[in-house]
């Protein structure tokens, strides 16, 4: 009897104690070679329309934990040469030297400093952008999408979130009237957990 008892208190004592087992940070690699994240701009066309643009070739992970969200964290790097605005002139004249000079700067990159959930699948992220060689903070309005098991056996988890920034923050000057002095960065971002 006293055996059984010692064991019960035992166990009472195990299952009331304040350990609890935490879940370790999910790691994600951005899944960018099929097609599902996106890393588009748009900026005023003469106050009257918008242009819209995209980098094709970027890539970059991210840290996800469920436990614990302030320890989240993203890693971006962008080949500014893969710009496309869907107009070959165009194009030619932003990879150029008046926008990205892209020779110079081949690659912006981004990364965080600080991720905070803010409700129902809303978040603010801080961090750096390097573009043309200056690192500026700017901060990330962010929107879970959705997360869980893929087709192929796998576990994904999908993010939006965009930013606004002045051009000349970045060292761009070119004129382009009043209502284009600042350009809006659109993320859409899918990652494949490791």
């Amino acid at each position: 009897m006293k055996r059984v008892t010692s064991t019960v208190i035992g166990l009472v004592l195990i299952l009331s104690s304040p350990i609890t087992l935490l879940a370790a940070p999910e790691r994600y690699v951005i899944d960018t070679e099929g097609g599902h994240a996106f890393i588009q701009f748009r900026i005023k066309h003469l106050g009257y329309s918008w242009l819209y643009g995209r980098f094709d070739d970027f890539e970059g992970s991210f840290v996800y934990d469920p436990d614990d969200t302030k320890e989240s964290s993203i890693a971006l790097q962008i080949q500014t040469a893969s710009l496309d605005s869907n107009h070959a002139e165009r194009d030619k004249h932003l990879r150029g030297d008046d926008f990205l000079e892209v020779d110079r700067y081949p690659t912006a990159s981004f990364k965080s400093t600080s991720y905070r959930e803010t409700g129902f699948n809303k978040a603010v992220l801080e961090g750096e952008l390097t573009l043309k060689g200056i690192t500026k903070p700017v901060t990330i309005e962010v929107r879970k999408i959705g997360n869980g098991p893929d087709p192929w056996g796998g576990y994904r988890r999908g993010f939006q979130g965009s930013t606004e920034f002045a051009l000349k923050d970045f060292g761009i000057d070119y004129n382009l009237g009043p209502a284009s002095r600042k350009v809006e960065m659109i993320l859409s971002i899918e990652g494949v957990r490791q």
